[in-house]
């Protein structure tokens, strides 16, 4: 007899059926039980409105080409989490890499216990034929290649636990962790960085783009969200607050520490394209009377950002922004030819001239090229110093969005 095979790109999207055919919700992924052999299907995730929900393979009277049926009953809308053990074969097994090639689909065969379902076959992507065809034209792509799931094996191995995992990411640089991160499916990510502490949870934010920032805290309970947000840089918690819908914006805001959120308010206020949109509000600020060695002190910190230690600004009070007018800054190289008992009123740099609050991320990296630094100040148009523009945010904004993918690549 010809084995049955319903293959799940064809499955997607189709309808679950209630007992009485009135229609429930559409067919998104199934769930495998990756410790059995051949994997089995332990139930059908469901699109019902903008929620997913769990459907046990066990209630489902029959699967075909127009879609499932439940046997009897209704189902629970309690929102899908996927368990320990568990696998979604849509969203993390199809794309993955086996043997060189991409998995572009699932095929699923009824199992020897009644309703049971079960992974049959794995389809690759077609391969191009070598060569150049009529008029140079490039090759043809061979037939889809249909494995069984015996030859599969690594697709449906066990993963490490949670727990191990997570501490192995932990133990990572902010920016090694975002390459491991961004390897994996998207469940996965959010059990890994729901793991990590606060302060980690946004060292790895910082280094993500705000698509995969978004995806993260995405369905996280709002308080976590807004204590991973106090404890980003202000320009970064302000990107990526800035991806959000408004209703969400504000929430988040009156949720964080209201010393955090005000700054971050300050630079949604800005246009992200211009010198005030893509500032840090918090720079290093001195008055004119600090010393030389004040100054080191200060850029010797252990927490001050790399480009935020090329230098110090200097202003009346007060010295937070916005601070009282701007006087100048002092770069790094300058502050150790000084002496150390020296103001920093008589070190300034009269040569570089600030932004202003409206000039282009084009005028930006233009200015700072021109003076070979790695930051400026940014004054407003009452001559006050509202936050520095370092080299980085720069680089973030006129590189394509995919750079960080990119370098974790090669």
């Amino acid at each position: 007899m010809e084995q049955r095979i319903v293959y799940l790109s064809r499955l997607r999207r189709l309808p679950l059926l209630g007992p009485d055919g009135a229609e429930i919700g559409r067919i998104d992924d199934a769930v495998i039980d990756r410790g059995s052999k051949p994997p089995r299907v332990n139930g059908l995730v469901i699109a019902v409105q903008r929620r997913k929900v769990f459907v046990a393979i066990g209630r489902v009277g029959e699967i075909a080409a127009e879609g499932a049926r439940l046997r009897r009953g209704s189902v629970n809308v309690r929102h899908f989490e996927l368990r320990e053990g568990e696998r979604l074969l849509w969203n993390e097994v199809v794309d993955s890499r086996l043997k060189g090639e991409r998995v572009t689909d699932i095929g699923l065969t009824p199992s020897p216990e009644e309703g049971g379902w079960e992974v049959a076959t794995v389809v690759l992507a077609p391969r191009r034929v070598p060569g150049l065809g009529p008029r140079g034209v490039p090759g043809l792509r061979s037939k889809p290649e249909v494995l069984d799931w015996s030859e599969c094996g690594e697709l449906f191995a066990s993963e490490r636990s949670v727990d191990r995992q997570a501490a192995e990411l932990d133990s990572l640089h902010p920016a090694e962790m975002a390459a491991a991160i961004r390897k994996l499916p998207l469940h996965r990510r959010k059990l890994l960085a729901a793991e990590l502490e606060d302060e980690r949870f946004a060292d790895l934010l910082e280094e993500l783009d705000e698509d995969d920032q978004v995806r993260l805290i995405e369905g996280m309970d709002l308080a976590r969200v807004a204590r991973i947000l106090d404890e980003m840089d202000a320009d970064d918690a302000a990107d990526l607050i800035g991806e959000l819908p408004a209703g969400r914006q504000a929430e988040l805001l009156t949720a964080m520490d209201p010393e955090e959120a005000e700054p971050v308010r300050r630079l949604l206020s800005y246009d992200p394209e211009t010198a005030g949109g893509l500032m840090t509000p918090e720079p290093l600020i001195l008055s004119p009377e600090a010393t030389v060695a004040e100054a080191l002190a200060r850029v010797r910190e252990r927490d001050i950002p790399v480009p935020l230690a090329a230098g110090v600004f200097v202003s009346r009070p007060p010295l937070e922004t916005p601070t009282g007018r701007y006087l100048g800054n002092v770069g790094f190289q300058r502050l150790l030819r000084e002496a150390p008992s020296k103001p920093l009123g008589r070190c300034i740099d009269e040569n570089v001239e600030p932004l202003k609050e409206s000039d282009s991320k084009e005028d930006v990296a233009a200015q700072l090229a021109a003076y070979d630094v790695v930051s400026l100040a940014v004054v407003d148009d009452a001559g006050r110093l509202v936050g520095a523009v370092t080299i980085d945010d720069v680089l973030d904004r006129v590189l394509p969005a995919d750079w960080r993918i990119a370098i974790s690549h090669d």
